[in-house]
């Protein structure tokens, strides 16, 4: 049985650290951009998002990822990078063609 609680400490350990760089990009890139960027794509303002990542990064770095209060971080990560952050690149960017 110890192999599989190590196998299982791996995986837990891999997971929180995929989320903590998750969480860290998404704040690296929310802090980078403008802020009527958030508001032209029909988002919360770019304060609300820094404030959301940077509670989801000091939650990921005391619960553990698989606690529900650090799913809750990772979803508020996987909200800003599908569904706002492309809607302010695109905006930033400006049409394509």
């Amino acid at each position: 049985m110890p192999l599989a609680t190590s196998a299982t400490s791996a995986i837990e350990y891999v997971l929180q650290l995929i989320a903590l760089f998750g969480v860290a990009f998404s704040l690296f890139h929310a802090v980078r951009q403008r802020g009527d960027a958030f508001t032209a794509a029909d988002k919360l303002s770019k304060q609300g998002w820094i404030a959301i990542l940077v509670i989801a990064l000091l939650v990921l770095l005391v619960v553990p990822v698989i606690n529900f209060i650090g799913i809750i971080a990772v979803v508020a990560m996987g909200v800003y990078l599908v569904d706002v952050r492309p809607k302010v690149d695109d905006i930033q960017r400006g049409p394509r063609w």
